[in-house]
Order: C-alpha cells, then structure tokens, then sequence
C-alpha cells in the first residue's frame, strides 16, 4: 500500500510546528506506544519547514545502530571523524561541524525513536540543545531512554507530552486515505475499533482485508465483509508488541481476551496475582477505574485477535468455562453477565440450558448484535427451547439479510424431546422447568405466529408481493381471536407497502377497533379479532405511516411514542415492525421537513446499533436519512455519499435499493451532475420495488428533478403536477405539499400556490409548513421583498437550497424594478451558497451564468476594488477591452455596477 496523505492530528502537528519556529522555545519530545504515528508526525512537521530559514537536521535511531559510536545519529554526521580524539573532543568535534553546516541558520534537530540513541548521540543531543538547537523527538513509551535524553526534560531544557491514539474521526479520515475513497459507516466503525487508534494496526488490518478479498467497493464506497483476515504481517506485529511471555502472564493476557471486560477481583482470584502485575506493567492489560468492580481489558482490541486464535482449542474451552462458572459463582448480577456467560458456555461446549440460551439471544437482539443474537437463538432451539426459538432465529436471520435461511429455519422441526440434551449437571429441576415452560409458551398460538412470521419473510425478505394474499387467505381459516388480530396486522402493513391505502386503513382500524360491527362481523366477513400488543402495534405503526404521509406529523408522532412504549413487549415476535418503525419514523421527519427531529434520529442510540450490528436495511435507512438532512441543507457533496452508502447497504441487504437509488439520484440532480443521476434512476426503475410501492412519491420527485436536470423544466413540471393529482386521490397530503413546492421551486408558483394553501387549511404540516406556503404565495405574486424575507427564514431554519433559490428568484425582480435591495438579495445568495456544496438547480442556473476565464479574471479584481486601468496594466489588455468585459459581466450576471459584482461572483460555482 503506498504512503497516504497526512489526515488528522492537526493540534499535536501545530504543536510540533510552532516549537520549531519560537525561538524561545528548546523543543519538544513526543513519546507513545509504536505505530501511534509518532514519526510520521514528525516527518510532516520537519517537511513544512523553510530550509533557507532552517538548518534542519533528520536522524533516525535504530537498533541496528544503538552499538556503535554515534550510530544514532549517522545520517547527519560526516563518514570519518578525525582520528586520535577523546569522547569529549569528539563531541565537540560533531558540534563545530553541525554549527558550521548550518551557517548561521537556527539548528532544528528532528531525531525519531531517541530511546534507540547510543550514549554518544544522546550526549551529543543533549549539548546541541544547550546551544540552542530545537529539538523534536520522539521515544516510545516505557521504553528505557538515555540519561542525556531524559535529563533534558527533567531539567526543563525542553518539553515531553504523551501521544495518544488517533481519535475516532481522524482513524476514519485515515482510513479513506488509505483506500483512496469514502467507506460504509458501520465498517468504518469496525476497523477503527479494531485498530484502537494505532495507525500502523490500522494499515496492516486494511492489507489484510484488502489482499483477503474481504473488502469491496460498489458506487465508490468501501465495505468489509467483517471477516477479519489474520495475515501473517498483521499477526507478527502483533507478537512483535506482545513479546515472549512467561506462562503464567500468558494466562492472564488469554483469560483478559476470552473474558473482558473482566472485574479484577474476578481475575485475581484465578490467576496469579504477580502475573496480572507484570501483565498490567508490561502495558499488556489495562485495569481501568470504575467503581469497585475495576475491570480488566486488554491494552489493544488487537491483542484479543490474535490471543485468541492462537489459543489451542482445548485451553480456550477450559479458560471459557472457567470464567463463566467465575461469574455464575458471583451471582450474575449484572444484565451484562446473562448474555457474557452464555456466549462462554456456548463456545466452551458446556451451555444445554434453552431457556437461558434463549433470554440471552433476545438480550443480544435487543441490542441489534444481530450475529450474536443468530448464534444463540440457533443454540437455544438447538437446546429445545421451542418456537420461541424460531421466531427469533428467523427475525434475526431476516433482519441480517439472509430471508431463505429464515424460511429454512421456520420450516424445520423443532428437535424431538429425546434428542434434547439433559440439562447439566448442577441445573437441577429448576433448569428442566425452564426448558418445558419456553415450550410450553411457544405452543401456545404458535401456528398463527408461525404464519405471520412466514409471510413476513416471504414479503419484507424475499419481495413476495403475493404473500399479502397469502396471508390474507390463512387468515379466514384462523378461528381464534387472538392470531387472527396479528395475521390482519401483518396484512395492514403489507397492503401499505403495496400502497393498497384504503385496504391498510380498514385493516389497522379493525385491529385498533377491536370490536365488532353492528351486523356482527367484520366488514371483510372475519372473525372478530382480540389483538394482543404486537398486534395492536403492528397496525399502530400502519397508521403512523400513514399519518406520517398524510401531512399530520404529531399524530405519527404519537402512534410512534406507544409503540416505542410498548417496545419489549413486541421486540421478538412483530419482525415487521423492525423495518416499518425506523421507516414510520423517517416518513414522518422527512415529509415534515423536520431538520431537528431528523438531527435527533441520526445521533440517537439506533443509529449506531444498526450500522454497526449487522442490521442493514436499518444501517442503510439511517443513511437515506442522512442525505435527506444533508439535502435539505445544501450539503449535496454530504447528501450522495449518504445515499451511495444506502446503495450499498441495501443493495446487499435485497430489499430498498430502489429508493436508495432514487435518493441518489435526486442528490445528483441537485448537483448538477446528470450522468450520475441518470444512471442511478435507470438503477431505481431496475430494482425490484414490487413490495414498495409506498414509496413512489420519492421516486417521481427524482424523476422529475432529473428531467430538470437534463434542462427539460415543463416536463419536470408535468410530472410533479401528475404526482400531486395521484397523491390527493391517495390522502398523502404531506407528499403532495412537497411536490408542489417542488413546482414552486421549478418556477411554476402560479400552478401551486392556491393548492398549498388548500392542504395546509386541511392538514398540519411540519414546521417547514408555513414557510413553504409563503414561498409559493411569494413567487407567484413576483414579490420580491417577501421572497428575500422568507429567503432569510429559510436561511435562519437550516433549509439553505430552498434559501439559495428564493434569494435567487428575488434578486432579478429587484433588478427590473430597478430596487436597490438587489445588492441585499445577491448577498443572501452568495452567504448562503458559501455555506452549500455544488448546487446547479434551475432557480440557480438563472444566476449563475457561465463566465469566460477572461470575463472571470476581470470581474474578480474589479470586484476586489482594481480600476479600470490598473486591470488593464495587470492582464496587458487596454482601458477599453476591460470596460467591455465588464459589461458582458454585467449583463450575465444581472448586476448593474461594481457594487453588485462581489456578492454575485461569491454566488458562481467556484
């Protein structure tokens, strides 16, 4: 892998920088663990030094030179030192000759790994700064350093300052550098958290996945399959930090890796309490303060890597075993320890409880470690914990992605009661109980569960559009109450999804009813249903949905907070729901247009859980949401990469692509960039998005804006137009108020203004409601000072393009009635454009027209304040040439002087 460009570490390299250039300063020694970045940051701090200024001097020690005189200090010092001279004469020797060569310049002497130095190097060091060289330095941490060395800042000579490990954003920063392009947040996340801010781990975990076939890429986006490929590079760098340990600190650093975080209580109450602190000065482990529980890690996520595949199997059983018969002795008093000890049972072939097997794989689910939850619920049917089990199983293999490995799970029996291990010893009655009561449970209405299950992962898995009528079918056959709500639930959102609305409307209004008719049966002629809460918020979220859609937010709003009340009572048995809620939930931010509540979803606990928990349909919704945010304020750079990671994401996930190329490619268009928003809509119409259908407003609004892109306005127009007539006979008016506004944006405020403010005399809106509203009635009215004005709000409310394009439909109506505050809307526009990425749509491209590079150099200096004739001195063109090139400017940009010129180039795309 070639070397990448510096990222990061902007404090500690000005640090370094300005030590070097203040002549009161000696210098400064950075010392920290190996492969931190210690001599990479000192390259680039030496490298922007101006040689003519200074006489830098670049050493590094080395082992291979840490014998021999001055070895470490070779690369700055002549060959052949004079013959015959004491240790003192030879150092004064070194000293004359490396004042001589710098010939009057401040000396900055750059030596990396110090601890390396040979006494006379070190000592010679040690008199350089005592004659006022600067020194930078770095050492590794724990090492023994020279007495010469250490005394300079014992003595306050100069001054020494840990290193710590490269933080989260600039490991991620580091990480793109290396691969030379954007990676997928939750792989980001992994391989940092793996390299534990080391960016040498860092770089030999990316050889390894990379020559591993373990990291691909698709729309420009890195992704890791997870797998993490040992290379043998990766492994002896590793090693190389361990070193040779003796028996007993091995079995602490094996016990830290199998069991951390472990309470040092714990660990010193089975290993040998020398051996944790040799282990813990050896900066092997690490026992962190909190509280009297202390627990042990190990000092790189590394180390348990590498620890663990080189443990032989029969030690990690045994160590597995003992450390979870260790917590169950305590009493197992944290939530934690449930699912920490049955991994380790698990794994160390001791776990035959189902039961317990099963809370923990729901405790993993819960959580959205969605392999782990799979590993577990698999054991716990395995263990006969009975369909309880399989719905968990399959949930997790749903919402992994994997739908025919669910449907092979539902479908498979559960184990015969004699093939079920006896529980072990010690579990006693209360164990056997357990196990038949999960079973027992599971009996109970598992047929209709089993049904809704199966239908769930035929449509939401596989796209099966047919098992909604499927369902629909099983359903008439259910004659108890109870599994007839559910399966009506289920159907609710498939009918939804398949924007059959009025049909999901009657549906989750029955459920929610939970009564019958005045004739005594439901409409549909149904038994009557009794729903149970999985039930009643499966259709709950049906009509949040709905509302969401519908342009009443606070009513989605609300549906949502119940159902999040009632989260664990329906957590492992409604699987729909884990798709349809962080779908109700972003519906209803994005129709809104709600920049806050969409701020508050990106940065709440799901959003990490998903992207880093192998659940990808929520990982890459979480990404369609961060470009909508993005979108909406001018970040259209921030906006695609959002969306090629949804493409991603769901791409490999089988179901959503279309709308994730759909988002694509409305960010595209937005840019400007029409082969990309061609190809990512020719993408959206090849997706299968049979079981989405809901979703279609999104993909005409990208549609049309890349029509508008291609230069074709009245088509974009007409199809929006076509869109809102759709979505009125739906009752999707939180859509319809957005692809009318759509069409205020594209210049046809005459056509939409009365419709807008017919929909908000008839639904709530978001917060963006009124504002929408004036920038219609605004623009169709060719006022000006009220575009400027809702033009500011939308500024002071974040929604910088629908500022940027109200600004710009202002400033030319100034122009024409000749009002001086055109000058007040151009620079709204360049403020606001200056705060945006790349942004060409059609309101824009009106006042941003093309500019030679004459024209543009011209405008630029006589914008900066340059007369006439001095432009002319300047760019060797006459008076007359250059006032001619500033009318053409004038008259392309709309400005009618100089005055004008500066916020109206600020508004050109750079």
């Amino acid at each position: 892998m070639k070397d990448w460009a510096f990222v990061g570490r902007a404090g500690e390299l000005a640090r370094l920088t300005s030590t070097a250039t203040d002549q009161r300063r000696s210098g400064l020694i950075l010392s920290g663990a190996a492969g931190v970045g210690k001599s990479r940051l000192l390259r680039e701090a030496v490298t922007g030094l101006d040689p003519h200024a200074y006489a830098v001097l670049t050493a590094a020690a080395s082992v291979a030179g840490c014998g021999l005189p001055f070895g470490g200090l070779a690369q700055i010092l002549p060959p052949d030192p004079p013959a015959g001279l004491s240790q003192a004469g030879l150092l004064r020797w070194a000293l004359d000759i490396l004042h001589a060569e710098a010939g009057g310049r401040p000396i900055v002497l750059a030596v990396d790994d110090t601890h390396l130095l040979d006494p006379p190097s070190a000592a010679l060091v040690h008199l350089l700064v005592r004659h006022g060289a600067t020194l930078l330095a770095t050492l590794r941490s724990a090492a023994a350093v020279p007495a010469p060395v250490s005394a300079l800042w014992t003595e306050g000579l100069v001054r020494h300052a840990e290193l710590g490990p490269l933080d989260a954003a600039g490991s991620q920063d580091l990480l793109a550098a290396m691969l030379g392009g954007p990676v997928e947040t939750g792989s980001a996340q992994r391989l940092v958290a793996l390299a534990g801010g080391n960016p040498l781990m860092l770089r030999e975990l990316v050889q390894a996945a990379r020559g591993g076939g373990e990291m691909t890429r698709a729309y420009g986006i890195w992704r890791w399959t997870g797998r993490l490929a040992l290379a043998p590079s990766l492994a002896d760098l590793v090693d190389a930090h361990i070193g040779g340990l003796a028996p007993a600190v091995r079995d602490v650093v094996e016990l830290v890796a199998f069991g951390e975080p472990i309470g040092l209580p714990l660990l010193l109450a089975v290993a040998d309490p020398a051996a944790v602190e040799a282990a813990e000065e050896r900066e092997l482990i690490r026992v962190h303060g909190d509280g009297r529980r202390r627990p042990a890690r190990l000092a790189h996520p590394l180390y348990g890597e590498v620890v663990r595949r080189q443990c032989p199997v029969s030690r990690a059983r045994r160590l597995l075993a003992t450390l979870a018969d260790l917590v169950e002795g305590t009493g197992a008093r944290r939530r934690d320890d449930l699912l920490r000890v049955a991994v380790w049972r698990l794994d160390s072939g001791t776990a035959q409880d189902g039961a317990r097997l099963l809370d923990a794989a729901a405790l993993a689910f819960g959580r959205l470690d969605l392999t782990l939850a799979h590993r577990l619920a698999a054991a716990a049917w395995d263990a006969g914990a009975g369909h309880p089990a399989t719905e968990l199983l399959a949930t997790a293999l749903l919402l992994s992605g994997r739908p025919h490995e669910a449907l092979a799970a539902i479908n498979t029996p559960a184990p015969a009661a004699d093939d079920i291990p006896a529980p072990a010893a010690g579990a006693g009655a209360e164990a056997v109980h357990r196990t038949e009561a999960a079973d027992n449970a599971g009996e109970a209405g598992s047929a209709g569960a089993l049904v809704a299950l199966r239908a769930t992962v035929a449509f939401w898995g596989l796209g099966h559009a047919g098992a909604a009528d499927e369902l629909a079918a099983s359903a008439d056959a259910v004659t108890e109450p109870g599994p007839a709500a559910r399966l009506r639930a289920v159907e609710a959102l498939m009918r939804l999804q398949l924007n059959q609305l009025d049909r999901a409307r009657e549906l989750a209004d029955a459920v929610l009813a939970d009564a019958e008719p005045a004739d005594g049966r439901p409409a549909d002629g149904r038994p009557a249903a009794r729903a149970d809460v999985s039930a009643r918020n499966l259709a709950r979220c049906a009509q949040a949905l709905l509302a969401a859609a519908g342009g009443d937010p606070q009513r989605s709003a609300d549906l949502v907070a119940q159902i999040q009340a009632d989260a664990p009572a329906w957590w492992r048995d409604a699987p729909a729901l884990h798709f349809l809620l962080p779908v109700a939930l972003g519906t209803r931010v994005s129709v809104a247009l709600d920049l806050g509540a969409l701020d508050e979803i990106l940065t709440a606990e799901f959003a990490d859980l998903a992207q880093t928990g192998g659940f990808g349909f929520g990982a890459g919704w979480v990404a369609l949401l961060q470009a909508h945010a993005a979108r909406l304020r001018g970040r259209t750079g921030d906006a695609l990469r959002g969306a090629e990671q949804a493409c991603v994401t769901l791409s490999a996930h089988g179901r959503y692509a279309a709308l994730a190329h759909t988002a694509r490619a409305l960010a595209a268009a937005l840019r400007g960039d029409l082969p990309v928003a061609t190809a990512a809509m020719a993408s959206a119409e090849t997706a299968d998005g049979t079981c989405e259908r809901l979703f279609h407003p999104w993909h005409e609004t990208a549609r049309a804006w890349t029509v508008a892109c291609a230069g074709d306005v009245a088509g974009a127009v007409q199809i929006l137009t076509e869109l809102a007539g759709r979505l009125r006979a739906d009752g999707l008016a939180g859509h319809e108020l957005l692809a009318w506004h759509d069409v205020v944006r594209l210049g046809r405020a005459d056509l939409a203004a009365d419709r807008i403010a017919g929909l908000l005399a008839e639904i709530p809106g978001g917060p963006a409601a009124p504002l929408l509203l004036r920038h219609a009635r605004a623009a169709a009215a060719d006022d000006p000072a009220a575009l400027l004005a809702v033009a500011r709000d939308f500024a002071a409310s974040g929604y910088r393009v629908f500022a940027a394009e109200a600004a710009a439909t202002a400033a030319p109506l100034f122009r024409a009635a000749r009002d001086p505050r055109a000058l007040a809307a151009h620079t709204l526009l360049a403020d606001v454009l200056a705060g945006c990425d790349t942004l060409r749509t059609p309101a824009l491209r009106s006042v941003q027209p093309a500019l030679t590079n004459r024209e543009r150099q011209v405008a630029e200096l006589a914008a900066a304040g340059a007369r006439s004739r001095d432009i002319a001195d300047r760019l060797y063109l006459s008076p007359r040439t250059v006032e001619n090139h500033l009318q053409r400017v004038y008259a392309k940009l709309g400005v009618s002087g100089r005055t004008e010129l500066a916020p109206a180039l600020r508004s050109l795309p750079q």
